[in-house]
């Protein structure tokens, strides 16, 4: 058990940390839903409803899309996009380890590597498309979120305009709300290829070793 948890830290560390937030926006959502509802003479709900609601399918999957989006691109464009002295970059000249065909020789191997074929094409994108993937099913249930506390607040305000999903997608509101996470992202990564060009975290992954000069370029 130890060596498990020691192994799979880094990933169990953002789990927990995941579980703990999610919790948390779960408990003030349905707390703020309710404040809400409280302001226009509307009876209380539930958890079980509340987690079933507009408000709260929105406000998560909202953000799941502009998580996936982001990190979807960011794997896609370093394929072929270069930052000099950025450890997020591959190097400016020549190839990397990670250009190189798969070897179905080599040990263990994963299965779709020993098998070829279209299963190696789509495994050779797996992680990029997974990803894009998951983009379109949040945005798709940002949609969805959003048209129900849409048409809610229709309601509460007395007024009698409804949407569907995809009526909703075309709406102002809901590109504000995606372009307003979708521009942090971006952002956020764009500070983390630059910034990491003349700055360093010592023991980090994500950084150049401490004395390692701006220009280099790559991880290592």
């Amino acid at each position: 058990m130890r060596t498990f948890v020691r192994n799979n830290s880094l990933g169990l560390a953002a789990l927990v940390l995941f579980a703990l937030s999610l919790g948390g926006q779960i408990v003030t959502g349905h707390a703020e839903a309710n404040d809400d509802r409280a302001a226009h003479n509307e009876p209380a709900i539930g958890l079980s409803s509340y987690l079933g609601s507009g408000h709260f399918i929105e406000a998560v999957f909202e953000n799941w899309e502009s998580e996936f989006l982001q990190m979807a691109a960011f794997v896609v464009l370093t394929v072929h996009l270069r930052q000099k002295g950025s450890p997020e970059s591959k190097p400016v000249e020549g190839s990397q380890p990670v250009d190189a065909e798969p070897d179905p020789r080599r040990r263990r191997a994963p299965w779709p590597v020993r098998k070829g074929g279209w299963i190696l094409k789509l495994y050779e994108n797996s992680l990029g498309l997974t990803l894009f993937a998951l983009f379109l099913l949040s945005f798709g249930l940002h949609a969805v979120g959003g048209a129900a506390e849409y048409n809610e607040e229709q309601q509460s305000h007395g007024g009698t305009e409804q949407v569907d999903p995809l009526s909703y997608i075309a709406t102002n509101r809901f590109w504000f709300e995606s372009l307003q996470n979708w521009q942090s992202e971006f952002m956020s990564v764009g500070a983390l290829v630059v910034l990491s060009v003349f700055l360093r975290q010592k023991g980090s992954p994500e950084s150049k070793q401490v004395d390692a000069p701006h220009a280099k370029t790559g991880p290592g």
